[in-house]
């Protein structure tokens, strides 16, 4: 059974109405575990809309939607909270840390949601920050790092959960590029580990270092292809 599987999905907003917008019309995607798949996107193609329904942050109109055998359409917003509590982590563009938490404590956040004790919370958090390489700043405040930083807070946030899919929305858009290839380089080391990564972007070359590409374009999808990124050629043709 693949990790996340959906049939003729649709999300139509004023369904009926005069200014009905189909932002997912009828779309069908597998995605099997262990994958690195790019959705990819310009503005308004449904790619947020996309992220949004695989996220559990929001439900299809109709259409099925299968996630590691669990059914999410027609699930309560408390149903959808606890699956993607087990089964998701999120990395946002804009960090989404709480100033007022230290840097430790943001990352512990979402276990508590888990049940984890605090003990261990902090633990996993140290961890996952010391392999983000900023477990010295565990103890200080987010806002006080630079953007690179706080989105390597966020990383270890999703790392330190350890669920099995990262979903990773728009994640180097306001870095510089030196700390946005860091950044897709920890997500390629992630999925080489066995994290299923899905990158939500709307820039080819961020997608390209994914190992799959999916195209959509006004809800539908229009590309769906294997990719070798540029790092992996070279070392294949370097063999």
């Amino acid at each position: 059974m693949a990790l996340i599987e959906i049939r003729d999905l649709h999300k139509i907003y004023f369904e009926g109405q005069e200014n009905e917008v189909r932002a997912l019309d009828g779309v069908d995607l597998t995605i099997e575990n262990g994958e690195f798949v790019a959705i990819v996107g310009a503005s308004g193609s449904g790619k947020s809309t996309m992220m949004n329904i695989l996220g559990c942050l929001d439900i299809p109109t109709r259409g099925e939607y299968m996630l590691d055998e669990i059914p999410i359409a027609h699930r309560t917003e408390r149903e959808l909270a606890d699956i993607r509590s087990r089964k998701i982590s999120f990395i946002f563009q804009g960090y989404n840390l709480i100033p007022s938490l230290s840097v430790w404590q943001n990352v512990a956040l979402p276990m508590a949601y888990q049940g984890v004790g605090l003990a261990q919370r902090k633990q996993r958090a140290i961890e996952a920050l010391d392999s983000m390489g900023i477990a010295d700043r565990a103890d200080g405040k987010p806002m006080v790092l630079s953007g690179g930083q706080q989105q390597r807070v966020a990383i270890a946030r999703a790392i330190a959960t350890r669920s099995p899919i990262i979903m990773a929305d728009e994640p180097t858009g306001a870095l510089d590029s030196k700390t946005g290839q860091q950044v897709l380089d920890i997500l390629r080391q992630l999925n080489r580990e066995g994290t299923t990564v899905i990158l939500i972007t709307h820039d080819n070359g961020i997608a390209a270092k994914a190992r799959r590409i999916v195209r959509l374009q006004d809800g539908k999808i229009v590309e769906d292809r294997p990719n070798v990124p540029d790092e992996d050629r070279a070392i294949n043709e370097n063999m």
